[in-house]
């Protein structure tokens, strides 16, 4: 119980302006190679970035509450490290609410496939069989 409690102080102060905690509550859901988003501006850095490096971005919107969401964070992260051909980026669509709306997120985790700043793919949900598949046929795809 004491677990689940202090879990839930930690999201709750997530939530409501702690960015540290934020940062730290993050940095248990993802690698080195995932690039936390919070703000648009680093969202336009990242996107700029991938365009000018000729890399796809992928770009999951999640939150770091969600059952499902940190069901798949170590599988994403892990194919962050797997796959540095690619851009791996985390948007948090509670941070980012009106954001994550323009991209119509309907349910969580979404995971979009950006080329050249346009989308070619997308996945929805924390399938941690399908997902590696997806990722890997979009890395494959960049090397023809």
């Amino acid at each position: 119980m004491g677990h689940c409690w202090s879990k839930f102080l930690r999201i709750f102060k997530c939530l409501y302006g702690d960015s540290k905690d934020e940062e730290e509550l993050y940095s248990e859901l993802t690698s080195k190679n995932v690039h936390i988003i919070t703000n648009i501006q680093s969202w336009e850095e990242k996107l700029t970035e991938a365009t000018r490096d000729g890399k796809i971005l992928v770009a999951n919107f999640s939150t770091p509450w969600s059952g499902p969401c940190r069901s798949i964070a170590s599988t994403y992260g892990e194919l962050a490290d797997k796959y540095p051909s690619l851009m791996f980026l985390t948007v948090d669509v509670d941070t980012l609410a009106e954001f994550s709306t323009s991209w119509e997120i309907s349910a969580t985790p979404t995971f979009f496939f950006i080329k050249e700043g346009r989308q070619v793919d997308k996945f929805v949900g924390a399938d941690k069989v399908q997902l590696p598949k997806k990722i890997a046929a979009v890395a494959n795809a960049t090397r023809v």
